[in-house]
């Protein structure tokens, strides 16, 4: 444990109104946050957007952001041409460069988990990864891609893109040799398509934009196709999707002989939807659980933007409807409250009572907008966890945290390749490798391999 780094770094490239923010900068992320998440501001936007469209004669436009070295790309490649004929919708293909910047920190290790989680997640939603990509396309054909798609229609670009997808990611350099085009300029076009994707606000690529709104990749183009049919935009009258999100189950499954790692943090608005799901999985199928929860990618030093707070939190709102979990009003408890409320965790260990102080934690910040920066709202959460507010009052000052902390971070972070919460690791039974993945959006999956590996 010794070499464990500190669980916060001395320098953090986020400003201090951010890492710490006083009472009326939380104010302000409040009122940010709850002009996001809004469903009655999403529906009038959404009619407006609807009138003007309609007023005009204007086409369903969807805007496409490929990627050409992002796994997810490649997957969307796949059904892109299969969406654009399910719909009544004039897709507009833009090619982008990798320019998340401060959005998508750590680059390098980016790649490495995207190709990952790519491969585990194509076989569940019908799609195919080649098990001997390479992390990333080599620069070479990626430019021969980019030459190639850049002059075409949008109708034969989405003809092409997934045999020129394939092409690319299974280094078929036979392919491109045959269909070169030296003549054309992909770099433009990719540079074009990159500031498109500046202007209207966003950074990844597998991305769809239609009216206002962010859907990435086959993991949220469900959310569009919601949108579209509710709109009356589908060609038939089939009401599924084509990459329908696969359900959290493990019903039925004796998991006792595996082992499930949870680590979530109390700043992120994905772990508040997602925990309370986490442990009923863990209720159900028995597994051995081990709660480990991580500081907030902030005060770890994770660079945030406004840019990513605003669609996280839009995106946590439709991800909560869709799992049937409430999300706002929100109270950011970044900060000192965090540190308050983990000061309680080695206390809340020897009680058994972590999981049930997470939880309670995490719904009055993300759910009940329960200011946990103040004295009162602390003690709310604290006492509905099953706790002694007076005896807990005794725990705040205690720094043993710290080390349970920076080592769930050093096992989440150094051991597993992640950052981001919440992340999971299902180990067992001898012979398999470890499962590691990240984000509320992949608790199905986990949920599936639980099933696989108990034989269910």
């Amino acid at each position: 444990m010794n070499n464990i780094s500190p669980v916060e770094p001395e320098t953090n490239p986020n400003s201090k109104l951010i890492i710490d923010p006083p009472r009326w900068m939380r104010f302000i992320i409040r009122q940010v946050g709850d002009r996001a998440i809004n469903p009655a501001k999403r529906t009038r936007r959404r009619a407006r957007a609807e009138a003007v469209r309609v007023k005009s004669s204007a086409p369903h436009v969807v805007e496409y952001f490929h990627q050409l070295d992002d796994p997810y790309s490649h997957l969307t490649a796949q059904v892109l041409n299969k969406f654009a004929a399910r719909y009544d919708i004039v897709i507009k293909p833009r090619l982008v460069n990798a320019t998340g910047g401060k959005n998508q920190p750590r680059p390098a290790e980016l790649a490495i988990w995207a190709h990952r989680d790519a491969m585990l997640i194509a076989p569940h939603y019908g799609l195919n990864f080649p098990q001997d990509a390479p992390e990333t396309p080599s620069l070479d054909l990626q430019s021969l891609a980019s030459n190639y798609l850049a002059p075409l229609s949008p109708e034969a670009f989405l003809a092409e893109i997934e045999a020129v997808s394939t092409a690319l990611w299974t280094d078929d350099k036979e392919f491109f040799f045959q269909h070169a085009n030296p003549s054309a300029d992909g770099e433009e076009a990719r540079a074009a398509g990159s500031k498109r994707l500046a202007e209207l606000n966003h950074y990844s690529g597998a991305t769809f934009y239609y009216a206002g709104e962010w859907y990435w990749g086959v993991d949220r183009l469900f959310y569009l196709e919601m949108r579209l049919q509710e709109l009356a935009a589908n060609k038939s009258d089939l009401r599924g999707y084509l990459v329908p999100r696969p359900d959290i189950d493990v019903s039925g499954v004796d998991a006792s002989g595996l082992t499930l790692d949870f680590y979530p943090s109390l700043n992120s608005p994905y772990t508040s939807i997602i925990f309370d799901k986490t442990i009923a999985v863990k209720d159900t199928c028995n597994i051995k659980f081990n709660h480990k929860p991580v500081l907030p990618m902030i005060m770890r030093g994770v660079a945030a933007t406004n840019v990513k707070g605003n669609y996280i939190f839009f995106d946590t709102k439709r991800e909560g409807e869709n799992l049937g979990v409430p999300f706002g009003p929100i109270v950011t408890p970044i900060g000192a409250p965090t540190r308050s409320a983990y000061a309680l965790l080695p206390w809340a260990y020897e009680q058994g009572k972590d999981e049930a102080l997470m939880s309670s934690l995490l719904r009055a910040a993300w759910s009940e907008g329960i200011a946990l920066h103040k004295k009162s709202g602390m003690q709310r959460a604290v006492t509905r966890a099953g706790l002694d507010w007076s005896e807990a009052c005794k725990q705040f000052k205690r720094d043993d945290w710290k080390q349970l902390i920076a080592g769930h971070q050093h096992e989440m972070v150094e051991g597993m390749g992640l950052w981001g919460v919440p992340s999971y690791r299902l180990s067992g039974p001898d012979g398999e490798p470890d499962l590691m993945v990240w984000g509320q959006d992949r608790l199905w999956l986990v949920a599936a391999e639980i099933k696989r590996r108990a034989g269910k």
